[in-house]
């Protein structure tokens, strides 16, 4: 028990460092993916069949596909295969293909969603806002797109919950977040190896942290309910 206790220190401070570069990705990823999975959903809804059956097309791939996968052919694909190693061996590097990988999969994602909460406002609210002069991008943001955010809060929420767990797979490119932290003491990191039991303190983290999330979600879909 002392052995632990001495080790405690330690093994937290290795632990925040990692869950920072979790909470990084998990930003950064919103950050992107929100903006590119509304762009994406648009180009599924387009009237030129080109662009709607392209866009998809992507949009199967990257669903059908493990992100694990995904993960792995944006980093070292360049490097294998194209003899360009545009990441470079850096965490800064291994973050950047990480964070490109994630945003891209969950655009895809977030785009079905769009889609669904787009096509299911009434047409005939467009057709009225035809009717009163307002063009196509006034009845989008004043009438389309406040309905179809009381819509998509539900699952929107699952997929951001989804997504704090879903960075533990980054560890698949050598990121270093707060999994592979813990698993490093199993190995010898900082003098310590052997050591299971910060691994299992990890699980305390994303339970922290998808705790308040789920809680900032639920205030925000009660204060969506305006829209009943």
């Amino acid at each position: 028990m002392s052995t632990i206790l001495e080790q405690l220190p330690i093994v937290v401070n290795a632990l925040n460092e990692g869950f920072i570069q979790t909470l990084k990705l998990f930003a950064v990823t919103l950050l992107g993916a929100f903006p590119l999975g509304l762009i994406i959903a648009f180009g599924s809804l387009s009237k030129f069949k080109v662009i709607s059956i392209t866009t998809s097309f992507i949009i199967w791939i990257i669903r059908g596909t493990p992100l694990m996968i995904q993960l792995l052919i944006v980093y070292y694909f360049p490097g294998l295969v194209l003899h360009s190693p545009i990441w470079g061996g850096g965490e800064s590097g291994r973050f950047l293909a990480a964070s490109i990988a994630f945003i891209v999969n969950y655009a895809c994602y977030f785009s079905e969603i769009y889609r669904g909460g787009i096509l299911s406002v009434p047409i005939g609210q467009s057709e009225a806002g035809l009717v009163l002069g307002m063009t196509k991008s006034q009845i989008f943001f004043n009438v389309t797109l406040l309905q179809m955010i009381k819509r998509i809060v539900p699952p929107i929420s699952n997929e951001i919950i989804t997504l704090v767990k879903d960075t533990a797979l980054a560890r698949i490119i050598a990121l270093q977040e707060v999994i592979w932290a813990g698993q490093a003491f199993m190995k010898g990191s900082h003098g310590i190896s052997g050591a299971i039991w910060p691994l299992f303190f990890t699980a305390f983290y994303y339970l922290i942290f998808n705790g308040i999330v789920t809680l900032l979600l639920g205030r925000l879909e009660r204060k969506l309910d305006y829209f009943r």
